[in-house]
């Protein structure tokens, strides 16, 4: 292994402990934010946050021993847990709009989302020219785990703003059915790959 891929190795690992670090963090806050708030979009977000502490823990593994039985093994992993992010985003979205539940306005959701979104979308730019220098599927795609990690924030932190501010209390649901498109989207990516390379 070059010096440039030996490089890039260590920068992904350290990309994901970043990654696993920050949502150990998040886990708490948010949950703490989604009791005081009694919201379900900070409760879901909160979710999400524990899928990307698996998806960080299963490339850790992976970059740890990067033979191919072991990448199909993660991509097998990531696409499943994609899977269990968009039946969850749509579960919660449905059942938000069809009880029309209502959030209290939550200072610290909207804070600590704002931050997740920006780190996430930094984290995940990271893993990607990572992923693309070792040319490792499971880099790139646990990438785009966080930048669905990302765009959640995002989303949620629109659907609190909007709550909050102009009393629309069905945005966060919808821009979550937004996120179901993409993450079916790439668990189908990763399933295809996994089943793809297998001899």
């Amino acid at each position: 292994m070059g010096d440039k891929n030996v490089a890039a190795l260590r920068w992904g690992r350290q990309l994901e402990a970043m990654t696993l670090g920050w949502n150990v963090i998040g886990v708490i806050i948010l949950a703490f934010a989604a009791i005081s708030a009694r919201s379900v979009a900070l409760a879901g977000f909160g979710l999400d946050s524990v899928i990307e502490i698996g998806a960080s823990t299963v490339v850790l593994w992976e970059l740890a021993d990067v033979e191919q039985s072991r990448q199909r093994r993660a991509m097998r992993i990531l696409g499943s847990a994609f899977v269990a992010l968009a039946l969850y985003l749509a579960t919660q979205s449905t059942i938000v709009l069809a009880l029309g539940i209502h959030p209290r306005h939550s200072s610290l959701g909207m804070v600590w989302t704002a931050m997740t979104a920006v780190v996430m979308f930094a984290l995940a730019s990271g893993k990607r020219k990572a992923g693309a220098t070792l040319k490792n599927p499971v880099l790139v795609t646990e990438g785009r785990v966080t930048i669905i990690d990302a765009l959640l924030a995002t989303a949620v932190l629109a659907g609190l703003a909007l709550n909050a501010f102009v009393g629309w209390w069905w945005a966060d649901p919808v821009t979550g059915y937004v996120i179901v498109y993409y993450a079916v989207r790439e668990a189908r990516g990763s399933l295809s790959h996994s089943v793809g390379d297998t001899v």
